[in-house]
């Protein structure tokens, strides 16, 4: 094949990126080691939620890109979601100062500069850090991402699901650890032994193992990261008055001690959106672009239904205006079918010093389109604040791959000052609804009889539901009786959608009687919904769905992501809506949160 001479190469790109609507700024291509500022590198804002990746060795720029990009986009109207590694992300709210130096830079690109705060909101994960803190229930995080912090194998994590069954149907909440410890201490008492039972595939050493890892988690110090108020995920949706995205940092201070803990968060954001966010189709741009740095941490080790939750999250919060970037050093940290789903890439140099990184470099290379660069010598000369770019066009189609020198922050690239990140929390909407822990009833309280501590003006709240009916004295779970599954899905329902169901009362038929506890599901914490009648006429079971069609589908991927404790409850559900009730994709709980 005949070599291309400069200006093809140049006339190539300059074709490739030309692009109508809105885009994101990267910065101009280098050709045959020219950089040409008439050859803008640039990233179509539409196709944000395509998803990308962010990789290169340690030190070649990375989270000075994401700060670029975070800047653009947040200017644009998007929301953007940071991890803060290094604490250098908090930078966007002070404004940078110009040198001679980066003027240099930014004129050989083209890009008109000029020093910019951007609206930032500084969270911290349960208040570990000067950020708003953010926590998580028990119930909302789920059984498979709770397991993954406390590195439960899969037999252990079917049987964590069959205990937040028994918590779901018995009315215990469970907000905190000591909730969660308290329903497994019951369940492996001589008081509860028979509900252990009854729950089969739970045996008492099984239970004994995911006992001693929650101690440990309190012995860690995770108690704080789990309680109330929880995180409303929303937030993270907010633009500033004057139109501007919300740049949203989670401080991580602690990182290097809790690292299973972060990644797994972030998780739980993306599940909690994903379960909230309505199906939004094609956009003029996302609702919010999500950076997920580390990305290595969230796949190191994980189990087959956590990387399937992961994978299936990715492919379909696409259509819900959600674009998610990972962050790590290279493509080789993410998952084949993760990594087949992320349309742009922004490649930085990577390092050959050992067989092992000869072995990246090429199988790096080897996920980019056929170009004009010899990517193998490019990736491992190209200089700092400089990457390798393919992304996807309007029209769906890769751009031609282009060497770029990245454009500048208009904000420090560094951190803020402690003065400026306390104040700016301090001034916070989000300190006051988050600010104070709180310690409502909940199961530990249901079971052990002991009344809440009071820690907020919150604690005075009503509990979210009341005890088990027919609860004995230490509140243990009441004695299974009689029920009917269709009219068990019109009561959740009308719990969950606020309004009277639309399900019409079937017709008369034989009688069926099978195992229920008698007391209605609690509504969960965080939303006030109607209560049903706690007495109900009984109604006949309704046929088992036909396998096939949308809700077949969905409840074959759920079942298979949850594991055998849930899959068997999948099958046990006899109706659509029970279907629909079980947890999301990552076992969180399903909460319908009217935007």
């Amino acid at each position: 094949m005949a070599t291309k001479t400069t200006a093809e190469k140049l006339a190539t790109i300059q074709q490739g990126y030309t692009l109508e609507g809105a885009t994101i700024e990267l910065g101009a291509a280098i050709i045959d080691g020219e950089l040409h500022k008439d050859a803008p590198v640039r990233l179509p804002l539409a196709m944000m939620n395509r998803h990308g990746l962010v990789a290169g060795a340690t030190g070649t720029g990375k989270t000075v890109t994401l700060h670029m990009m975070a800047e653009q986009l947040s200017t644009a109207g998007v929301p953007v979601f940071l991890a803060d590694i290094k604490g250098d992300l908090s930078g966007l709210a002070t404004a940078a100062a110009g040198s001679d130096k980066l003027k240099a830079r930014t004129d050989s690109i083209g890009q008109a500069w000029s020093g910019k705060t951007f609206p930032v909101e500084f969270l911290a994960l349960g208040g570990d850090g000067n950020g708003v803190p953010v926590r998580a229930t028990i119930t909302s995080f789920g059984p498979i991402l709770l397991s993954r912090i406390m590195e439960l194998n899969d037999t252990q994590e079917s049987s964590l699901q069959l205990v937040f069954y028994f918590a779901d149907k018995n009315g215990l909440e469970l907000i905190d650890l000591k909730d969660l410890r308290a329903v497994i201490q019951f369940l492996t008492s001589d008081e509860g032994k028979d509900k252990l039972e009854e729950l089969g595939g739970l045996s008492k050493a099984t239970a004994g193992v995911i006992l001693r890892e929650i101690i440990n988690l309190e012995a860690q110090g995770l108690e704080k990261f789990f309680g109330e108020p929880e995180f409303d995920t929303a937030e993270l949706l907010r633009t500033a008055p004057d139109g501007r995205g919300v740049v949203t940092c989670l401080e991580l201070p602690t990182l290097q001690t809790k690292p299973m803990l972060f990644s797994t968060f972030l998780m739980w954001l993306l599940a909690d959106l994903f379960e909230d966010l309505p199906e939004a189709g094609d956009l003029d741009k996302p609702k919010l672009v999500f950076f997920l740095d580390e990305a290595h941490l969230l796949f190191n080790g994980a189990s087959k239904a956590f990387l399937d939750a992961i994978t299936t999250t990715v492919r379909l919060i696409r259509s819900k205006g959600v674009g998610i970037f990972f962050v790590t050093q290279t493509p080789k940290d993410v998952p084949a079918d993760v990594l087949g789903q992320l349309a742009n890439r922004v490649q930085h140099a990577l390092r050959a010093f050992t067989p092992e990184d000869a072995k990246a470099l090429k199988a790096t290379v080897s996920t980019f389109p056929v170009s004009d660069y010899d990517l193998e010598e490019t990736l491992t000369s190209a200089g700092i604040g400089e990457a390798v770019i393919t992304v996807m066009n309007e029209k769906g189609a890769p751009t031609p791959v282009a060497l770029t020198r990245l454009r500048a922050p208009e904000s420090v690239m560094g951190p803020s000052e402690d003065a400026l990140v306390r104040s700016t929390v301090a001034g916070s909407a989000l300190l006051g609804k988050y600010g104070t822990a709180v310690d409502n009833p909940s199961a530990y309280e249901k079971l052990t009889g002991k009344a809440a501590a009071s820690t907020g003006p919150a604690a005075s709240a009503p509990p979210a539901g009341g005890a088990p009916a027919n609860a004995g004295a230490t509140g243990a779970p009441a004695a299974p009786g009689a029920y009917d599954v269709d009219a068990e899905a019109r009561r959740i329902e009308e719990e969950i959608l606020g309004r009277p169901s639309s399900r019409p009362a079937q017709a008369p038929q034989p009688q069926y009687s099978e195992p229920q506890y008698d007391e209605p599901r609690t509504p969960e914490p965080r939303q006030s919904r109607a209560k049903a009648p706690r007495t109900r006429p009984s109604q006949p079971r309704q046929p088992e769905p036909q396998p096939g069609g949308m809700m077949g589908d969905l409840g074959g991927v759920l079942g298979g992501a949850l594991g055998g404790g849930l899959k068997s409850m999948a099958r046990s559900m006899g109706t659509q809506l029970g279907r629909e009730l079980l947890r999301g994709v990552f076992g969180t709980s399903s909460r319908r949160r009217r935007r």
